[in-house]
């Protein structure tokens, strides 16, 4: 086996493959696959809310939490492309497998107990300093996880996805 040594001056060479290496990136179809389904989520999200509320509100494409989940939808329709490509029995399919129980297991668990503790503890100093205008602390965030619904939702989504753009694969 033959070891390269790295100098500093050569790492930051800008490599002629630099542009063939994006190249395959956006020739991943798993991976563009799985963002196409995180995207349709977020779209949803911003659906959801105009119906909900009667008024457009952007900010829902770039905040946590909401219905669905654009997570569970990534990582579901990523696992289920590794799986369609490497195959159902592989080691890659059980690691995106088990990434996606991980990551849909925090946003409905762990992100969602963190949202809870937030909304008590804004309730607390509003209580504790309601008399005292001149105390200004910033909010905790309260939206941080998803309800197991939209947890399920999501990954039916990346599913649904996967399942009709499986011919690519």
């Amino acid at each position: 086996m033959f070891l390269q040594l790295t100098t500093a001056a050569n790492i930051y060479k800008p490599n002629q493959n630099t542009m063939q290496d994006i190249g395959d990136i956006l020739d991943n179809r798993v991976l563009m696959v799985a963002l196409i389904a995180c995207l349709i989520a977020q779209a949803l999200k911003l659906i959801i809310e105009i119906v909900q509320h009667r008024k457009l509100n952007v900010r829902v494409l770039v905040t946590t939490g909401g219905m669905p989940s654009a997570h569970s939808a990534l990582v579901t329709a990523l696992a289920a492309g590794v799986g369609q490509t490497l195959g159902w029995a592989s080691p890659d399919f059980a690691v995106a497998m088990v990434f996606a129980i991980i990551v849909m297991y925090d946003a409905a668990g762990v992100r969602q107990a963190a949202g809870k503790q937030a909304r008590i503890l804004n309730q607390m100093i509003d209580e504790l300093f309601h008399e005292k205008p001149d105390f200004s602390q910033d909010r905790l965030k309260e939206l941080l996880g998803h309800t197991p619904v939209q947890v399920i939702a999501g990954s039916a989504l990346g599913i649904t996805i996967y399942w009709l753009a499986r011919s690519a694969y």
